[in-house]
C-alpha cells in the first residue's frame, strides 16, 4: 500500500504534517509491506504556487498511491480522489509518521470538509 501524506517539509518520517492539500510544499509517500513502513520518498508538490484543478489528483494516482492524509481538503479535490479509487483522510496532525501510524491502527479515518474553504479566508484548496 502507497500512502501519500501532506508535508511541510522533505524530512520524511520527521517532516509535520502540511495543512492545505494543494498548497503544501511536499508529498511524503510512504510505502507500507506487510503492515510495516518500508520506504519512505519526499516528492515536491509542482503545484504549490498555483495548479488547475485535477492536476495534483492526477499526479498522486500516476504515482500508484492508494490513501492520501492531509490536514484539510477542499471537496473538489475530494471528488477528483473519490473517481480514481484513493482513499481521502483529512484532520491529520503532527508528524508524518504519526499520521501513518494512526491510519494503520485505525485511529485516522474520514474526509470532513474544510470548513473555510471558499470564504476568502487565505485557505484556497484544490
Amino acid at each position: 500500500m502507497k500512502i501519500a501524506v501532506t508535508s511541510e517539509t522533505p524530512q520524511g518520517l520527521e517532516s509535520m504534517i502540511s495543512h492545505h492539500f494543494g498548497r503544501c510544499p511536499y508529498y511524503t509517500i510512504v510505502t507500507v509491506e506487510n503492515g510495516a513502513i518500508a520506504s519512505v520518498q519526499a516528492i515536491p508538490n509542482p503545484g504549490a504556487g498555483g495548479h488547475s484543478p485535477g492536476e495534483l489528483p492526477a499526479l498522486i494516482k500516476q504515482l500508484g498511491v492508494d490513501v492520501l492524509l492531509t490536514g484539510g481538503m477542499g471537496p473538489r479535490a475530494v471528488d477528483f480522489f473519490t473517481r480514481y479509487g484513493i482513499e481521502v483522510v483529512t484532520g491529520a496532525q503532527g508528524t508524518v509518521h504519526s499520521a501513518v501510524e494512526a491510519y494503520l491502527a485505525g485511529r485516522l479515518r474520514g474526509y470532513t470538509p474544510c470548513k473555510d474553504h471558499g470564504k476568502d479566508k487565505g485557505h484556497h484548496h484544490e
